[in-house]
């Protein structure tokens, strides 16, 4: 048992300790299978990924933490999640790896080895099978042994109590690139191993870096496999949406009517995915004008929009990321239908730019443009569209603070660390995941609009998939223009 279960536990623990208990406790337990699976889907597109970083740092060690346990309070951890750095390049998701470390040790010809380092189950034999809340199998499920993730990964796996010492090992002679902030046990073992051999901290501090905004950049396109997993996101998500839509009336009849949305959309991430990809955004009212508005502690009421912001993680850790702004009675007024026409607008002209060669940036140019044009239609810009749409005015966007798309993938906010040339200047390519999601807000104290528009907001967020001649909306299947939102809100009550 580690010296942390001892700490955690030891003031309350009324394990027995005699000899005859653990002799007991190790014996009479049915014999491992010994079985190895076949390769996971994801196994064959994790190698191309990997032999992409070999190329790029060839010569170097290359290490890439899952990173720890966080701590929720006291003893209590939340749901592991790797980096999905780490996810990306061994094509594991779910929750069983913490604390691993992805090294790609090079070796002749410019290549590397693959080397998984990972804490080994216990067996049942030992002590930490019945006594380690964190590791052992009585506490936390049985987990893959060494053999079974070589089997379904295709990579050396190995002890990671062997990965301290190959991890700094001729740390004088042999380049070490690490994705810092994964791990800070890590980051502080290699750390020690550089100071050690006297390499220069300010230069590896850089190399670092390129390697963080590279492992970042390889995932502005998707491969076969990530498109097919976020078509699964989306998918779960349709269904999250339509559990809401159904549990409206509920929502009506509770003080936190928000409430009762979350945790029916949470019901459906779970029971189809892994997690929510990103706290669900259950808005109604003034407070789907709030942005990221994720406390749901408001009520739902008869007239009002709902704006729900939700997306389902799915297994291998892919996420959606989809808006869609409902009335709760099933029936927009006239001033919600204005303002949620001019929001449809705005992302099918969008939708009108995405093709390969376009540049991102024009998405969001596109989008705001005709935002901009019906706030000076209803009188609500005080300068001209001319000057409200120049660099120097942007008086627009006052009411759309936000970006028009980001990629998305393996984190909902995906390859955020790439370089601006490459991400908002760079070109759109087939395979490349982002969103499209244009808003209008409207505050309830904003004095600068007419008491009508007060309390309105209004998102429609979809997810795209640059194709070779166009895009391809992983989201289609919900309802996006008023009149079919109306029919599927009243469609789907009772």
């Amino acid at each position: 048992m580690s010296d942390d279960d001892v700490q955690q536990t030891s003031s309350r623990s009324q394990r027995p300790a005699s000899s005859a208990f653990k002799d007991f406790m190790g014996s009479s337990w049915a014999p491992a299978s010994g079985e190895l699976p076949g390769p996971d889907p994801a196994a064959a597109y994790a190698e191309q990924r990997r032999r992409r970083v070999s190329e790029a740092f060839a010569g170097q060690r290359v290490i890439v933490p899952a990173g720890p346990l966080k701590t929720r309070s006291n003893d209590t951890d939340y749901r592991f999640r790797p980096h999905s750095a780490f996810a990306h390049l061994t094509g594991l998701g779910v929750d069983h790896e913490p604390g691993a470390v992805l090294v790609l040790e090079p070796i002749e010809d410019a290549e590397h080895e693959a080397v998984l380092y990972f804490k080994p189950m216990a067996g049942r034999d030992t002590e930490e099978f019945y006594a380690s809340a964190k590791h052992g199998e009585f506490w936390i499920g049985p987990r893959p042994t060494l053999a079974e993730f070589q089997a379904r990964l295709g990579i050396t796996a190995r002890d990671l109590d062997e990965f301290p010492a190959a991890a700094g090992k001729d740390a004088g002679t042999v380049g070490i690139r690490v994705l810092r902030d994964a791990d800070p046990q890590v980051d502080a073992l290699i750390d020690a191993a550089r100071s050690e051999h006297g390499v220069d901290a300010e230069q590896t501090a850089q190399q670092d870096s390129t390697l963080t905004q590279f492992l970042s950049e390889m995932r502005l396109v998707k491969d076969d496999y990530e498109a097919g997993q976020l078509r699964e996101s989306a998918a779960a998500t349709i269904s999250g949406f339509e559990d809401v839509v159904r549990a409206l009336p509920e929502a009506l009849e509770h003080a936190r009517g928000e409430r009762i949305v979350e945790g029916t959309f949470f019901a459906r991430a779970r029971l189809e995915g892994n997690d929510l990809g990103y706290d669900t955004i259950a808005a109604s009212g003034n407070n789907a004008t709030v942005l990221h508005w994720i406390r749901n502690t408001g009520a739902v009421n008869p007239g009002e929009l709902l704006l729900l912001d939700a997306g389902v993680e799915v297994d291998s850790l892919y996420t959606a990321d989809i808006t869609r702004t409902v009335p709760v009675s099933g029936t927009f007024s006239p001033v919600q239908r204005r303002v949620y026409e001019a929001v449809l607008a705005a992302a099918d002209a969008a939708f009108e730019v995405v093709r390969p060669g376009a540049k991102f940036r024009d998405i969001h140019t596109a989008a705001v443009r005709v935002l901009a044009e019906h706030l000076h239609e209803w009188g609500l810009l005080p300068v001209s569209l001319e000057e409200a749409l120049s660099p120097e005015g942007q008086h627009h966007r006052r009411w759309m603070p936000h970006g028009t798309s980001h990629h998305l993938g393996l984190d909902v906010h995906d390859c955020a660390a790439a370089k601006r040339e490459l991400y908002l200047d760079g070109e759109l390519q087939p395979g490349m995941v982002f969103t499209i999601e244009p808003g209008l807000y409207f505050k309830n104290e904003d004095l600068a609009v007419p008491e009508e528009y007060r309390g309105i907001g209004v998102r429609i967020e979809d997810d795209v998939l640059v194709t070779q001649d166009g895009c391809e909306n992983l989201s289609a299947a919900l309802p996006r223009t008023p009149d079919a939102v109306e029919g599927w809100v009243r469609g789907l009550q009772p």
